[in-house]
């Protein structure tokens, strides 16, 4: 755990730092929030900072957002009041830690935050061996694809192989190609010299720089852009990047590991993606199913996150029922581990008492799901009819109208997270990209769920 410290170091925040790296964390600190901003750009690398609550936790965290660099903010300050300790979360931070600190409270702390980014949860016999051949792929420096539905832990499994791996002490980096424009994702991945674009006010380094020694993750490579695909191909054969807008190549030594929802085989044969880079990344494959094909781990993800929202909104867990857990088996979850974990942590909030029953679990599209055979079985012919009446509807429209509809109502159902509509629809984030600039230059208003672009930011 590498632990940054955004404060003074004369005070309880020193003690603070002393108690972390007593617990085996790696531990720097700087003055203010420019100095974070300056050491975070050079490659410092961090995962998790800890900031004085009497600098501007909001700047801190929109700043961090506004240049791409994801990773947990945790405020801290001198005493409990819970007016600062709101303002704080309000703000963004993932935590409040009151000054003088608790050694336990900070083990905590860190214990949650490698918890979250490593820990698989499973019991299905299915996820177990995918588990065994991550155990035995994780020492060696290959390559590795993995691949799978949208939710279903891509990134928790590459970082599972990093932490099990002989780089385990050093940075683990991630890039979301999906959710950074071309003309920037250059310069996220090698990084840029000061004045090499527009914008570009300091030297940047980039993300194979601030994973040297460590594990690079590439997610959903599949929509980088063929003319990126080169240069990355170039770095991963001579093991060495050119900064934009610099002279000199840079030597770096990773192991790298990329993730697709979409089939690269394909891809590759329909000339979306190099053949040869896609050998190159495709040593070793780790498949990992979707959640539908895992019931077993089903009730075992609820009970986790059921303790981990309960825990965040300072509650007892209640116990799950038996029927809430058999309309949660019954349901097919699309959106996979993503979708139960909204599911549970809403139901959370809807449970009343100690027990979380039936009415708690609203699945997305409906308010409940059917948890017997039969009554499964009257739903799908329910579901049939009801697309049969829809499909007459379709008589006497373009297809350029139906198509449009299709798109929006799927990004709005998603509640406008591009990646997972994209998955749904059969088609890349860049076309569907380029379809709703389309419907946007042709004076169709984006609304609600359809303008967020909350997928372009992650991605559980």
């Amino acid at each position: 755990m590498r632990l940054l410290i955004v404060g003074s170091l004369d005070g309880p925040i020193a003690t603070a730092g002393k108690i972390a790296l007593s617990r085996g964390a790696k531990v720097a600190q700087v003055g203010d929030i420019d100095g974070a901003m300056e050491a975070l750009r050079a490659g410092q690398g961090a995962d998790l900072l800890l900031c004085d609550v009497r600098h501007d936790i909001a700047r801190l965290i929109a700043q961090l957002k506004t240049e791409r660099i994801s990773l947990p903010v945790v405020a801290c300050g001198i005493g409990t009041e819970t007016d600062v300790a709101v303002r704080a979360i309000k703000a963004g931070a993932k935590d409040y830690l009151p000054l003088p600190p608790d050694a336990e409270l900070i083990a905590a702390i860190l214990a949650a935050v490698a918890e979250e980014s490593s820990a698989f949860i499973y019991r299905d016999p299915v996820m177990r061996e995918v588990l065994r051949l991550a155990d035995q792929i994780a020492p060696s420096d290959a390559s590795v694809m993995i691949t799978g539905e949208s939710g279903t832990g891509k990134e928790v499994m590459a970082r599972y192989l990093h932490s099990h791996s002989k780089r385990a002490t050093r940075p683990f980096i991630s890039v979301n190609c999906a959710a950074i424009p071309e003309h920037l994702l250059e310069s996220e991945l090698f990084g840029h010299e000061r004045g090499a674009f527009t914008g570009a006010i300091a030297r940047r380094v980039g993300k194979f720089e601030e994973a040297n020694g460590g594990t690079l993750l590439l997610d959903e490579i599949s929509e980088m852009h063929p003319r990126l695909q080169a240069k990355l191909l170039r770095a991963i054969q001579e093991r060495e990047i050119d900064r934009v807008g610099g002279t000199q190549p840079i030597k770096v030594d990773i192991r790298l590991i990329a993730t697709s929802n979409r089939d690269l085989e394909i891809e590759t044969r329909n000339g979306n993606f190099r053949e040869d880079l896609y050998f190159r990344l495709n040593v070793v494959t780790l498949e990992l199913p979707s959640l539908r094909n895992r019931p077993a781990d089903i009730p075992a993800l609820a009970e986790h996150f059921i303790k981990k929202y309960a825990a965040a909104n300072a509650i007892q867990p209640p116990t799950l029922s038996a029927g809430a857990e058999a309309i949660l088996v019954a349901h097919s979850w699309r959106g996979n581990v993503r979708e139960l974990e909204n599911t549970m942590h809403r139901a959370v909030l809807l449970s009343k008492g100690s027990e979380l029953g039936p009415e708690a679990i609203m699945l997305t599209g409906q308010r409940g799901a059917p948890s017997t055979p039969e009554a499964r079985a009257v739903a799908a012919i329910e579901t049939a009819k009801a697309q049969v009446t829809d499909t007459a509807g379709l008589v006497g429209r373009t297809v350029a109208d139906v198509e449009r509809d299709l798109i929006l109502e799927t990004l709005n159902h998603c509640l406008g997270n591009r990646t997972h509509a994209a998955n749904i629809l059969g088609i890349s984030i860049r076309t569907l990209r380029n379809k709703l600039k389309q419907y946007s230059e042709e004076g169709i208003l984006l609304t609600g769920g359809r303008a967020a672009n909350e997928g372009e930011r992650q991605a559980v």
